[in-house]
């Protein structure tokens, strides 16, 4: 599994207009099913929270979730039940953690019964 943290900085900063073409739509690698895949970012409260926002409102409103960075796509087609887990760990550095996971849709329809 990859483990990149990213530095907020080296993806919001594009003032060379040839970085801009580099990452278009259709350059992006495509994250797949049979592919592990993990990002860190470390983002401002407001940043998380509009993050936050735009996930539960295709969570909302559809039944696939697209997240994008300038160098990838992660579609994801999600079934039910949705599970939410909090985690608080009040002892020294208090720290709250949300969990949210979206089991996959499945592909495959049941078998006939003749």
């Amino acid at each position: 599994m990859s483990n990149t943290e990213s530095d907020p900085d080296d993806h919001n900063d594009h003032d060379d207009p040839d970085d801009d073409e580099a990452s278009s739509d259709e350059e992006k690698t495509t994250v797949r099913t049979g592919r592990n895949f993990e990002q860190t970012y470390r983002l401002s409260a407001a940043e998380a929270g509009e993050f936050l926002i735009a996930v539960g409102e295709q969570l909302r409103d559809s039944d696939e979730l697209t997240i994008t960075d300038e160098e990838w796509e992660l579609p994801f087609a999600f079934g039910e039940p949705v599970e939410v887990e909090l985690d608080f760990d009040g002892m020294d550095d208090p720290e709250l953690e949300l969990e949210v996971e979206l089991p996959g849709r499945p592909d495959d329809s049941a078998p006939r019964v003749e």
